[in-house]
C-alpha cells in the first residue's frame, strides 16, 4: 500500500504556505504529517504531492520523502490525488493523507491500513461521529482516483462506491479531524490519542 501525501494545495486562508509553517516543537507542518506516515507505513511507501513550490519540494526531500510535482494543480484536490495514483499505479491500495493534518497518530494511520487490507474497499477514519483523515482505497477503485479532478478530492468516489464496502472506522484520535486552516490552528492543543 502507498501513501499519497496531498501537498499541492494554495493555502488561501492562511495567507502563506501553511505547510512550511512552524508547529511548536519547530518542525514545519508538513514535516510532521510526513513523519506520521513514515512511522505507520515505512519512508518508502510514502510518496508527497506538490504544486511547483522549490521551498517545500526542498523540505520534503531533505525529510526523506519520494516527490511528485502535480503540474495541473489549478484543477483542484483531486487532480494532485490522479498525480499520486499515476506515480504509484501497481500499489495494492492507496491511503490518502492531507500535508495539513500533522496530528493524526501513526497508530491510527497503521489502523486504517490494516482494516484496508483486512478487505474493506475503502475506510475512513471517524472521531465522535465526525469523518476524517486519512482514507484508504482499494487498488479496484484505481481508475475513478485517476478520473478525479476539482476541489472535492475523492468524495464522489465514495459517494458512488457500494456502501457495505465503505468501512467508517471509529478511532480515539482527535487528529483525523485537526487541520491547519489559519495561523491560529498552528497552536491548538494537541490532539487527544487514547489506545
Amino acid at each position: 500500500m502507498k501513501a499519497i501525501l496531498l501537498a499541492a494545495g494554495f493555502a488561501r486562508r492562511f495567507g502563506s504556505q501553511k505547510l512550511l509553517a512552524r508547529l511548536p516543537d519547530g518542525r514545519c507542518v508538513v514535516e510532521a504529517a510526513t513523519q506520521n506516515l513514515f512511522d505507520a507505513m515505512g519512508r518508502s511507501n510514502v510518496i508527497a504531492v506538490v504544486g511547483e513550490d522549490a521551498a517545500l519540494i526542498k523540505v520534503l526531500e531533505q525529510c526523506g520523502s519520494e516527490v511528485t510535482v502535480n503540474v495541473e494543480t489549478e484543477n483542484g484536490m483531486g487532480s494532485s490525488i490522479a498525480a499520486g495514483i499515476r506515480a504509484s499505479m501497481d500499489a495494492a491500495g492507496w491511503l490518502i493523507a492531507l500535508g495539513d493534518m500533522p496530528q493524526v497518530s501513526p497508530q491510527t494511520i497503521s489502523r486504517v491500513c490494516e482494516t484496508l487490507e483486512s478487505g474493506a474497499g475503502i475506510v475512513i477514519p471517524t472521531f465522535n461521529g465526525a469523518r476524517g483523515h486519512p482514507v484508504a482505497f482499494a487498488k479496484d477503485y484505481r481508475d475513478e482516483l485517476l478520473a478525479l479532478r476539482g476541489d472535492q478530492g475523492a468524495r464522489g468516489v465514495v459517494a458512488a462506491a457500494d456502501p457495505r464496502r465503505v468501512v467508517y472506522l471509529p478511532v480515539a484520535d482527535s487528529g483525523v479531524l485537526a487541520d491547519i486552516d489559519t495561523p491560529d490552528d498552528l497552536s491548538l492543543p494537541k490532539a487527544t490519542h487514547q489506545t
